[in-house]
């Protein structure tokens, strides 16, 4: 993906520091609008320049009959979650283990690959009391988990699932080789989709490898438990959990919305439905494809009588979001890979669509990057129906070959997001195109306002 940038200058030549623009924070929406589809829209001419103020009203009629409209149909899981480690001091000179309460499990849960009991949660290998079934015997006593904490502090570490890891890693490091770290010499053990996670977890420094974190639930109860495998940098950690019955409702239980960092603000009951697309299908990803949230059932239907297209891929948004770009040059950018799936009527909409050609418009950088990774893969051949994963960057200099119109948000400064925004209609413009925006006061990010190039 090498080549020119819309001023000619080739692509090495751009820095990170070139994507940057003034934002008043007072600009970053904090809350999603009072109505879902009430956002303004800025309009911009790709062949122009040309910008002009609307709403994502007026958004079917900019699209025309025979148009391909492209969905991300994932669905953002409640990824948050707040743990405590099990760190305690055996006695009151010696070495610290790690070792928790035993305590009642919840429905459904069970410890390794046995029926539902309680257990000592403890590291590998260390010795620890059992309990019998009856009530919630904490290790050491007390009634609950909450009094065995409150007697012995640990600490609350926030845990943000990023995405699953497949079993089949766990005999090498999940993150590079140069910045991860590996539980001792031990022999890799199986684990199912559901049990092995990557995570960012803070305060990072304090949670060391080996270690076990537990899940409260807000009865008291044990909901989950994790293991500390791996190591990485900024956060980075590679966590096993103990099987359950159906961890995806244990997380509904216990799981916070992953607002992003620049919401400054707790979840809200609202956040559950507001920070989630109507078309919302596959469960798995940790950020919301925000061009997708404002529409609504009524949008989508007005699109139809206007006899638009529309075809659903999925692409599960993961741990780059999260992630800042700490690199100068725009092509020492990589970044973190993301999984997804485009089904056989999605493969098929797009191939019709190309051969008649029509314009193909994605709803939002997500599937940009899905619709453009599997046009390289394809290499001038129809597209099929796969899953996979992408770690494709677009930035000013890009050949696109499938997408031709783009509804955004507005995206952060010096972002992979807006690099990928100023490669598909050049940079000088759209950075024109913001600083329109910050000057008619739209409002940016996630619950923000959207933009429209075509």
């Amino acid at each position: 993906m090498t080549g020119l940038s819309e001023e000619g200058e080739p692509r090495t030549g751009l820095r990170v520091s070139d994507f940057d623009f003034e934002l008043p924070t007072e600009l970053i929406a904090q809350q999603p609008p009072a109505e879902r589809g009430q956002s303004r829209m800025l309009v911009m001419n790709r062949a122009t320049g040309a910008v002009r103020d609307s709403a994502f009203a007026e958004f079917p009629s900019l699209l025309n009959p025979g148009d391909l409209l492209v969905l991300n149909d994932t669905r953002v899981i409640p990824a948050r979650l707040y743990a405590r480690r099990t760190t305690v001091r055996n006695q009151p000179d010696g070495p610290q283990t790690l070792r928790a309460p035993s305590l009642r499990l919840l429905p459904g849960a069970r410890v390794g690959n046995h029926d539902p009991q309680p257990a000592s949660l403890q590291q590998p290998g260390a010795p620890g009391p059992g309990s019998p079934r009856t009530g919630l015997r904490p290790w050491g006593g007390g009634p609950d988990f909450r009094t065995w904490e409150s007697t012995h502090p640990t600490g609350r570490i926030e845990v943000m699932l990023t995405e699953p890891a497949a079993s089949e890693m766990l005999g090498a490091p999940s993150f590079p080789r140069s910045s991860a770290e590996r539980v001792g010499n031990r022999e890799p053990q199986s684990a199912s989709g559901e049990n092995l996670w990557r995570a960012l977890v803070r305060p990072g420094r304090k949670v060391a490898i080996g270690e076990i974190l537990v899940f409260p639930d807000p009865s008291g109860g044990l909901a989950l438990e994790a293991e500390v495998l791996e190591r990485g940098q900024f956060g980075e950690r590679l966590l096993r959990f103990n099987p359950v019955d159906d961890f995806f409702a244990v997380l509904d239980r216990i799981g916070h919305v992953p607002l992003p960092p620049y919401i400054r603000r707790e979840d809200e009951a609202a956040d559950r439905e507001r920070y989630q697309t109507v078309f919302s299908r596959e469960r798995g990803s940790v950020a919301a494809p925000t061009a997708g949230l404002h529409f609504t059932p009524q949008i989508l239907d007005a699109l139809t009588i206007r006899d638009v297209e529309i075809a659903r891929l999925t692409l599960h948004v993961g741990l780059g979001t999260f992630a800042p770009l700490r690199v100068e040059r725009v092509d020492e950018v990589r970044l973190h890979r993301e999984r997804y799936t485009l089904s056989a009527s999605a493969a098929e909409a797009i191939n019709r669509a190309v051969s008649e050609g029509r314009r193909i418009v994605a709803v939002g950088t997500t599937v940009v990057r899905t619709l453009e990774h599997c046009a390289l893969q394809a290499q001038n051949r129809p597209l099929e129906p796969h899953s996979g994963e992408t770690e494709i960057f677009i930035s000013p200099g890009f050949q696109f070959r499938l997408v031709s119109g783009l509804l955004t948000n507005f995206h952060l400064p010096q972002s992979s997001l807006l690099m990928l925004v100023s490669g598909f209609a050049g940079r000088e413009p759209v950075l024109a195109a913001y600083r329109h925006a910050v000057q008619q006061n739209y409002r940016f990010f996630s619950y923000g306002d959207c933009m429209f190039l075509a």
